[in-house]
């Protein structure tokens, strides 16, 4: 009976780590390099209030945007995607990873230091909120003049 409950939770445990790590982990600095040079689409998952109080720069906000969202990324499905929440202990994360990914897109990853870990390090917040329609017509406008 030992050897059975073992068993079984090193199998939930096993689940449990291979949930956890679907999305890999980019670090506050991959991520402000990736921002620098405009190779990634931030999703920020914290809710709308929280994002109006800050937010990455350049963030979606998945709640007020997660119907538009395919019209938000990027084209090309293999372009980076990064979705983060409230930090290391929250998983609201893979509402918006796992959107991108049933959208088609393969480079998905996760800040798992999240708002809190960004805070800390004493990065650049946005504040206030931006409509997809705000969003959609600036990268428009970015096509037109390339």
């Amino acid at each position: 009976m030992k050897k059975i409950l073992a068993t079984v939770a090193a199998a939930i445990l096993g689940i449990s780590f291979a949930a956890a790590g679907e999305y890999p982990d980019i670090s506050i600095k991959e991520l402000n390099e990736a921002i620098k040079d405009k190779k990634v689409t931030v999703i920020d998952v914290n809710g709308s209030s929280s994002y109006k109080k800050g937010h990455i720069p350049g963030a979606v906000d998945f709640s007020a945007n997660k119907k538009e969202l395919e019209k938000l990324l990027p084209k090309e499905k293999d372009a980076l995607i990064v979705a983060y929440c409230g930090g290391p202990s929250c998983s609201a994360y893979q509402a918006a990873a796992g959107a991108a990914k049933k959208l088609g897109y393969t480079n998905v990853k996760h800040l798992s230091a999240g708002i809190s870990g960004w805070k800390g390090a004493e990065q650049k917040l946005e504040k206030g909120s931006k409509k997809a329609k705000d969003k959609k017509e600036k990268k428009e406008k970015t096509s037109k003049s390339n």
